[in-house]
């Protein structure tokens, strides 16, 4: 049964439910069956090595979907670095190849949500173009607020990958998020069932972000072992890595994290050269290409214990909306027995 929310009306999708941007893992054949399956799928623009593969992808996603209906936006999360990917030449691809909607994220995101609402690739006038931008603070989803995004996507202390420094978990940030936002929020982190969507919805959200579920599908494109390891894992299997550096990061308790974790708590620290080796990006896609559990850091969050099958999207995404439909009744009937 479709649930219509203010993100259904404006994204013109069938349920609040979105994929989350995630390395390595949002790629065309994810964000093509989330699209079709009816909730809003979304590709990584840092996955692609350039702008050019991005058009690629966005195309492929494309020919994947085949003419059925559904959406799909692109992610461009903005991340500390030495040398900084073209955010810019990402976006500008993503538009030229008529992408409306994008998910940001990161530090000091205002030029890149500037582009994103004023690019003009022709002579005619930009089409309107929906931002979802994440936020893990009520003060940093303020400053996005105010920067004309369309949607604010807030994210707990659950969630996978860098959840901030402030350690507040989702219920208290989206019951904040009801009483200081005007625009639509959906809540990100901690959830993976129809339980979280239809709790989600009584704090105020106008629908849901998962990553670590759309992880454990069968159109992810992560090896079989990690998505077997998710089923068997509990929600005391991750941890986080990088507190000392106040760049805190939820990811799966594997070997490599806690060697991260014991340098850390040495009375000396730890520094960033020093777990650079450890922790670099290209270990953590071996993890994804080989499954080797121990390859290097990979992301999860604590929905890794609420996760015991790997579905299709179609039928995860289904299964979510009709258990939130089935919540959302039985606390109706609540409210009706109150009054006999």
């Amino acid at each position: 049964m479709p649930i219509t929310t203010r993100l259904t009306k404006d994204l013109g999708i069938k349920y609040p439910i979105v994929q989350g941007g995630m390395q390595w893992v949002g790629v065309p054949q994810l964000a093509a069956a989330v699209a079709t399956a009816g909730a809003l799928g979304m590709l990584t623009a840092l996955t692609q090595p350039t702008p050019d593969a991005l058009r690629e992808a966005i195309r492929e996603t494309r020919r994947i979907m085949d003419g059925k209906p559904g959406q799909f936006g692109v992610n461009i999360t903005i991340l500390p670095s030495i040398n900084p990917p073209d955010y810019a030449g990402y976006a500008r691809a993503a538009m030229d190849e008529g992408v409306t909607i994008f998910e940001t994220a990161g530090n000091a995101p205002g030029p890149l949500i500037k582009l994103i609402q004023t690019y003009q690739p022709s002579s005619s006038p930009p089409p309107k173009r929906y931002i979802i931008h994440k936020c893990v603070t009520i003060r940093h989803a303020l400053s996005g607020e105010k920067m004309g995004v369309d949607c604010l996507s807030i994210d707990g202390f659950e969630c996978a990958g860098h959840p901030g420094e402030d350690d507040i978990g989702g219920l208290v940030l989206l019951a904040r998020a009801a009483k200081e936002l005007t625009i639509p929020y959906i809540a990100s982190g901690g959830i993976a069932d129809g339980r979280g969507l239809s709790a989600a919805l009584a704090l105020g959200a106008s629908g849901i972000n998962m990553g670590t579920r759309f992880m454990c599908t069968a159109e992810s494109p992560i090896h079989q072992n990690i998505k077997e390891r998710i089923v068997a894992s509990t929600e005391r299997d991750t941890i986080h890595i990088f507190r000392t550096l106040h760049n805190t990061a939820r990811v799966y308790k594997n070997a490599v994290a806690m060697e991260v974790v014991r340098l850390e708590r040495r009375p000396t620290g730890a520094k960033f050269e020093e777990l650079r080796e450890l922790v670099a990006g290209a270990r953590g896609r071996l993890v994804y290409e080989q499954g080797d559990v121990n390859a290097g850091i990979w992301s999860a969050g604590i929905t890794v214990g609420l996760i015991d099958d790997i579905p299709t999207c179609e039928e995860l995404v289904k299964r979510i909306a009709q258990d939130a439909t089935d919540n959302i009744h039985r606390m109706n009937s609540l409210l009706r027995e109150s009054k006999l």
